[in-house]
């Protein structure tokens, strides 16, 4: 076997790596989501039941939270799947973007609750029902339980994966919500101040509205093609010309395809007397040392040694 079919070998064998441990993370980070989603749904018909019963506006806020933490896990669970499929020749990267569109479908779910709770809040300043503080108490404890339960087992998954991360801020900020719940119960058992509960309402949309606007940003720019987070294009760039043999680099693009999959792709010319191919390793070496950058397209074309310049036309 030659050089270049060494070469061959080791490339399969580190994407095989990549992959499977990609995959392991995967399955890692898909547990961890499904024992959370368990717990949500839990929370979620807790806090409707104690919201109608307690007449808890905080309560159906927070339950609202849950809801969107509920379709947020159902969606990256199924996104995950999706982007496990494999790919085909209409769909050279099979479905892996399912789970960024997931996140970005989560985001704007988050606005519409927060919008809706503002709203109710609002109205409830004027006109305050009478609330059972008490119960209110009781069911924020048990809600802030879970969701530091939830919070535990996500911590310990892979931040990478933008689903993951999204639900993981979903669930904390549904623990500062379930303290919310807390605070509002104690101050209508001690004050009997009713409006406490519609005031804590409002502070919890505004959680929820801080929490929507990463799932918001991170997948327009990934659908927008921008650069991945933390990685410099100018940076790059520079130390790509750096590398010996390489006289110029151009038409340089980055991007994601999903979280934790960046792409390159550029075009480099190489002085005269320079092996394309050991070139491309020598760069492709330095990406994937320093940046990470694994799945890359480089296209190499040496500098001719002698050029020709036509004036008959002038």
């Amino acid at each position: 076997m030659g050089p270049d079919g060494l070469l061959a070998v080791a490339r399969a064998l580190r994407v095989s790596t990549h992959d499977h441990s990609h995959h392991h993370h995967r399955h890692d980070d898909n547990r961890r989501m499904a024992i959370v989603l368990g717990i949500n749904m839990a929370m979620l018909v807790a806090g409707v039941a104690g919201g109608i019963a307690f007449n808890s506006l905080a309560l159906l806020a927070d339950a609202g939270h849950v809801l969107t933490d509920v379709g947020a896990i159902g969606l990256a669970l199924f996104a995950s799947w999706m982007a496990a499929r494999p790919s085909s020749p209409q769909r050279t990267f099979g479905f892996r973007r399912g789970e960024i569109l997931a996140a970005l479908l989560n985001g704007f779910l988050l606005v519409a609750v927060a919008v809706f709770v503002f709203a109710e809040a609002i109205t409830r300043l004027s006109d305050p029902p009478d609330v059972a503080g008490v119960g209110v108490l009781l069911i924020g404890l048990a809600a802030l339980i879970g969701n530091g339960i939830g919070t535990l087992v996500l911590v310990g998954g892979d931040r990478v994966n933008v689903n993951l991360e999204g639900v993981l801020r979903h669930t904390a900020a549904d623990a500062l919500g379930s303290l919310g719940v807390i605070v509002a119960g104690l101050l209508v058992v001690t004050t009997g101040w009713d409006q406490a509960d519609a005031i804590v309402s409002m502070l919890i949309a505004v959680l929820i509205l801080l929490g929507s606007w990463r799932l918001l940003r991170e997948p327009f720019n990934v659908l927008m093609e921008s650069a991945p987070e933390g990685i410099d294009v100018q940076t790059v760039g520079d130390a790509m010309c750096r590398v010996p043999g390489v006289r110029e680099v151009h038409d340089l693009h980055i991007w994601t395809v999903t979280s934790g999959f960046p792409a390159l792709a550029a075009h480099i010319r190489t002085e005269p007397d320079e092996v394309a191919d050991e070139v491309r390793e020598r760069i492709e070496a330095v990406l994937h040392e320093r940046f990470g950058l694994d799945h890359t397209t480089l296209q190499v074309v040496p500098e001719p040694l002698l050029q020709i310049e036509d004036r008959r036309s002038r």
